[in-house]
C-alpha cells in the first residue's frame, strides 16, 4: 500500500491533520474544491469566514504541538493578529450582569478574521512539512467495509469532466467541513449505524467591519452576551478588534431575534441589546463593509466514536465530525485539538498500525464532548430550538451555570473557573472541583458592576464616539 496520506478539505482543521501526518508518511496530499486565495482572503467554501472567530488557548497550544519549528503566537501576532486576556482584556455583559476586569492573568485568545487565520496556518504548514495542495472534488471513498484505501476523485475537475481517478493512501482524513459527505460515503462502502444529531436553535449571524476610530486603537473586547434563561429569543453582539485597525462587529440571534441585513437596522439591533454599549460604540465608527449576513450556525455532531463498525485508514476530524454553534467560539480549537489527537497516535504506532483510526475517533470526541456539552445546553433552552428540548439534567446545568455566572462577576476564583474551561485548556470537570464549588456556592463578594467595567480613559473613548440621537 501506498505511504501517502490524503486529507481532504484545506481550512484549518484540514491543514492541522496534514502537519499532524507530515512525519509518519512519505507524503501528505490534501484535495481542496475551492481556489485557495494566495493572501488572507475570504474563500467561498467557508460560510462562517466572514464573521467573528475566536481562538482559544488550548487551540493555541494545540496548533503549537503541530506545526513543526513554528513559535504559533509569534507568527499570528506577525500577520496581524490580536492577544487578548479573558481576565483584563474584554468587557463582557452576561444574563447575571457585567464580569470585572481583574489585574490577576488570566488565560488569552486570539482575534482575528477568519481568512487571516486560515492563510497564516497554510502557509507555516506548507513552509515547514513537504504537504502538497491539490485541486480536487472527492467523490469517495475506495476500500470496503474493514478499510480505506484512498478516494476517488474527479478527473479534470473544473474543466466539466465527468471522468474519475482513484488515489490511494494507507491513510485518508475527512476534514472537508460542515458540508461533509462522510455518512454517504461510509454507507456506498457498506458502513452504516453512525449516529448523527442536530440542534438548530435557528441563530442568524450578521456582521460588518468598520475602521477603528482614532484613539480607539486599544479598546478592548466587548461583547453583550445572550440570555438563554429569560424565554425569549436570544440576542448578541460583539465587537472584536481584527487585523488592518478594524473592528469586526457580529450580531447573533436565535429563532424570533435573528439581527438584519440593513445598515439602518443592524445598528437599531445593537442598541436593543440587553446594554446598548456595542451600538454606542460604532454609531461613531466608519464602516468598510456591506452587512453580511449567514445561517450555518446548527449544532451538527456525528457519533463517528459509538459506531459499531468502524473502517481502518479512515478518521474524522473538524467540522466533518462536529459542528457548534459560533456564538461560543469553539470550533477551531476543537478543531486543532482533534488533529493533536491524531499527531499523538501517529507518534505511537504509525499510519498502519491496527486500531488507529478507531482509537483517534474516540480520543478526539473527548473535546467534542466538552463543546457540544456547553454549546447544546444552552442552545436547548432557548424558544423554537429544533432537535432537542430542555430535560431535568439541562435544568439542573442551567441552575449551576447561572449560579457560576453569577458569583463569577465578583469572585476572581468562579472567573478563572470559567476562563480555564471557555479556553479550553480543561474540560467541564473544572467547574465542580471544590474551590469553584465554593466559590459558586458563596456568591460574588464583591457587588454587581452598575456600569461597563471602562477606565476612565475608555469612558472617554465611549463618550467621544457615541452618535446615538445626534
Amino acid at each position: 500500500m501506498s505511504r501517502r496520506a490524503v486529507v481532504i478539505g484545506a481550512g484549518l482543521a484540514g491543514m492541522l491533520a496534514a502537519a499532524a501526518l507530515s512525519s509518519a508518511v512519505d507524503e501528505v496530499v490534501v484535495l481542496e474544491r475551492d481556489e485557495l486565495p494566495d493572501g488572507p482572503e475570504h474563500r467561498r467554501g467557508l460560510p462562517q469566514g466572514r464573521h467573528a472567530h475566536l481562538l482559544m488557548a488550548g487551540g493555541l497550544a494545540a496548533m503549537d504541538e503541530l506545526v513543526p519549528g513554528v513559535d504559533m503566537r509569534a507568527h499570528l501576532l506577525a500577520a496581524g493578529a490580536h492577544e487578548i486576556s479573558l481576565s483584563s482584556g474584554m468587557v463582557a455583559w452576561t444574563s447575571e450582569g457585567w464580569f470585572r476586569r481583574w489585574r490577576h492573568e488570566g488565560p488569552r485568545m486570539f482575534t482575528c478574521s477568519r481568512a487571516l487565520l486560515d492563510w497564516a496556518v497554510r502557509e507555516a504548514v506548507l513552509a515547514r512539512t513537504g504537504v502538497t495542495v491539490r485541486k480536487g472534488d472527492v467523490r469517495g471513498l475506495t476500500g470496503g467495509p474493514g478499510r480505506v484505501t484512498g478516494v476517488r476523485v474527479a478527473a479534470g475537475y473544473g474543466s466539466g469532466s465527468s471522468r474519475e481517478e482513484d488515489l490511494d493512501a494507507v491513510l485518508v482524513v475527512d476534514a472537508s467541513g460542515r458540508g461533509s459527505r462522510v455518512l454517504h460515503w461510509l454507507g456506498a462502502l457498506g458502513v452504516s449505524g453512525v449516529r448523527e444529531r442536530t440542534v438548530d436553535s435557528g441563530l442568524v449571524n450578521a456582521t460588518r467591519v468598520y475602521r477603528v476610530p482614532r484613539g480607539a486603537e486599544r479598546f478592548p473586547l466587548t461583547v453583550v452576551q445572550a440570555d438563554p434563561y429569560a424565554s425569549r429569543p436570544g440576542r448578541s453582539g460583539m465587537v472584536l478588534p481584527i487585523e488592518g485597525d478594524r473592528w469586526m462587529v457580529s450580531l447573533a440571534g436565535t429563532r424570533g431575534g435573528e439581527p438584519p441585513a440593513d445598515p439602518e437596522g443592524f445598528l437599531r439591533y445593537t442598541l436593543g441589546l440587553p446594554n446598548p454599549i456595542v451600538g454606542r460604540l460604532i454609531s461613531g465608527a466608519e464602516p468598510l463593509t456591506d452587512v453580511h449576513v449567514s445561517r450555518s450556525t446548527s449544532n451538527v455532531r456525528r457519533y463517528a466514536e459509538k459506531a459499531r463498525r468502524w473502517p481502518e485508514g479512515f478518521v474524522v476530524l473538524g467540522d466533518a465530525l462536529a459542528t457548534f454553534n459560533p456564538a461560543y467560539g469553539q470550533g477551531m480549537s476543537v478543531a486543532a485539538l482533534g488533529a493533536r489527537v491524531l499527531a499523538r497516535e501517529l507518534r505511537r504506532g504509525g499510519a498502519g498500525a491496527p486500531g488507529l483510526a478507531r482509537r483517534v475517533q474516540r480520543g478526539a470526541a473527548r473535546p467534542v464532548d466538552a463543546a457540544w456539552a456547553m454549546a447544546v445546553s444552552q442552545d436547548v433552552m432557548y424558544p423554537g430550538t429544533r432537535g432537542g428540548r430542555p430535560g431535568a439534567a439541562d435544568h439542573v446545568v442551567a441552575a449551576y451555570t447561572r449560579r457560576l455566572t453569577r458569583a463569577a462577576t465578583g469572585s476572581h476564583t468562579a472567573a478563572a473557573a470559567l476562563w480555564e474551561v471557555t479556553s479550553m485548556r480543561t474540560g467541564p470537570g473544572r467547574l465542580l472541583r471544590p474551590d469553584a464549588l465554593l466559590a459558586t456556592l458563596a456568591g460574588p463578594p464583591l457587588p454587581p458592576a452598575a456600569e461597563p467595567p471602562l477606565t476612565p480613559r475608555e469612558r472617554e473613548i465611549l463618550r467621544t464616539l457615541d452618535h446615538v440621537g445626534t
